[in-house]
């Protein structure tokens, strides 16, 4: 049988509270553990956010160091609806005269009128070929040739089994039905667009075409064949046609809207018919590069706030950043403050970001000087050598650019035994030793907490005996005083 114990109970001695007393003075040094471990979390969290934005900082400059960056061309068009160009580094800075005389097509054909899409089309073998008619009706057909055959079969004529049937055999034609009030229509265009991309449409039908009203209807009713006579019956809608256009007066074809060979580097997407000339201006991507540098601007103020917030000291408030006086901290800041100031030797004309028009303001931040910037732009080749001149890759290297050497130094910070990748590993150490050190004093203290409960319940015991002992002496006491 379990028994229930209340210490204290027999003697009057409150021994939970004693005991309770006693732990909680052994309990200091966990209390003192585990406000240690919320500061040492906070600096962590604090850490993981710098790795970030000092990842952002890398991606940023990185970009900058790139030399690609600086060779990327923009093409611009006074029509963006009739000519929208687009440039890669390969594409020669000048001006472009553009007039477009036709768009290109793909060629669409339509059947008969069926009386619905269940209607019956016919059985018998399809043969559908791409190809061109050049000047006249002759077929010519794709090298290689592009030949499929669709066999249409009893139970699987119908006007729709037949469209399923053309779109399931890849034979570069889509199909569709189209209704109205006069009944339904097969409608077949070719999958892409250009006079070599043309239709033939042969048939080897099971039954022959139509003679009097109530004839078997004919797979024959669906050819398309111009240079056969008496073997076309479906109706041309769209010819097919290259798109057409003179640039700086020389006529130029394509098999679609889009040029992409006739200026070097850039690509041409026809929209429309022009009736007077579109220019096309090509040149430097000075809004690729402006875009370049204000993200690298933006992704530093982010991290100079950070850092300012982490560790900066209120006075009035009594109250420091997270990781104010952390060395760690301290020393990234010091070295991308000066990674940003120190000159470089890449280029003979713009040795700093301020030369760029990249100013550093009072409380570390930097800001754009649009207009300086744009006329820095006007020597591009210096510019790219300022940022991205790779040097000799040695440390410290004076001719290496200004992104290279941003880029060096936040990679730096980042790789695992880096400034801020080592202090966070550390951090996780003292994390882990803290929580070790708390389990150990909780089992001691447990221990403490039953030994000391063992000591004063047995005190509790001699306490209540004593008493109880006490009790029956005075009893005796009374009784013989009585008696005499």
């Amino acid at each position: 049988m379990t028994s229930i114990a209340s210490p204290g109970l027999g003697s009057g001695l409150d021994v939970n509270g004693i005991v309770d007393k006693l732990v909680a003075i052994e309990q200091r040094p966990v209390d003192l553990l585990t406000k240690q471990k919320t500061e040492l979390q906070a600096k962590l969290s604090s850490f993981g956010l710098l790795k970030s934005y000092t990842n952002n900082v890398h991606d940023a400059v990185a970009r900058l160091a790139d030399p690609a960056l600086w060779q990327q061309t923009s093409a611009l068009t006074t029509d963006p609806s009739a000519v929208s160009p687009s440039s890669t580094a390969a594409a020669v800075a000048g001006t472009y005269s553009v007039e477009v005389q036709q768009l290109a097509q793909a060629q669409s054909l339509a059947s008969g009128v069926y009386a619905s899409s269940a209607a019956s089309v016919g059985t018998g073998t399809l043969k559908i070929e791409i190809g061109g008619y050049g000047s006249g009706t002759t077929f010519t057909p794709q090298t290689p040739p592009k030949t499929v055959d669709i066999v249409i079969g009893v139970g699987e004529d119908s006007l729709e089994s037949v469209r399923a049937k053309i779109n399931a055999a890849d034979a570069g034609v889509t199909a569709s039905i189209v209704k109205d009030a006069s009944g339904a229509r097969l409608a077949i265009r070719s999958t892409a667009s250009g006079v070599d991309n043309a239709i033939r449409i042969t048939a080897t039908a099971d039954t022959a075409l139509p003679v009097l009203p109530g004839d078997p209807p004919s797979l024959a009713s669906l050819v398309y064949d111009p240079g056969t006579p008496g073997a076309t019956k479906l109706t041309q809608t769209v010819a097919a046609k290259n798109a057409l256009a003179t640039i700086n007066g020389l006529s130029v074809s394509s098999a679609t809207n889009t040029f992409t060979d006739a200026i070097e580097g850039v690509s041409l997407n026809l929209g429309k018919v022009t009736t007077s000339a579109v220019q096309i201006q090509v040149g430097p991507s000075n809004d690729a590069f402006k875009k370049a540098i204000n993200d690298f601007v933006k992704s530093y103020n982010e991290i100079n706030t950070y850092l300012t917030a982490q560790t900066k000291y209120d006075p009035d408030t009594k109250t420091a950043g997270t990781l104010q006086g952390d060395g760690a901290t301290l020393s990234l800041k010091n070295q991308l403050r000066s990674a940003i100031t120190f000159p470089s030797g890449a280029s003979s004309v713009f040795q700093t970001l301020s030369d760029l028009g990249i100013e550093l303001q009072t409380g570390g931040a930097l800001s754009v000087n649009d207009s300086k910037l744009t006329a820095a732009l006007g020597n591009l080749g210096e510019v790219s050598k300022a940022f991205s001149n790779p040097g000799t890759g040695a440390s410290g290297d004076p001719s290496a650019g200004l992104a290279v050497r941003l880029t060096a130094l936040t990679n730096a910070l980042t790789q695992t035994d880096g400034a801020v990748s080592a202090r966070t590993a550390a951090l996780q150490a003292s994390i882990k030793r803290n929580d070790d050190d708390v389990a150990k004093y909780q089992t001691r203290i447990a221990a403490t907490k039953a030994r000391l409960l063992a000591q004063y319940g047995g005190l509790d015991t001699k306490i209540s005996q004593l008493s109880s002992l006490n009790t029956y002496i005075n009893q005796q006491f009374f009784a013989t005083n009585k008696t005499t």
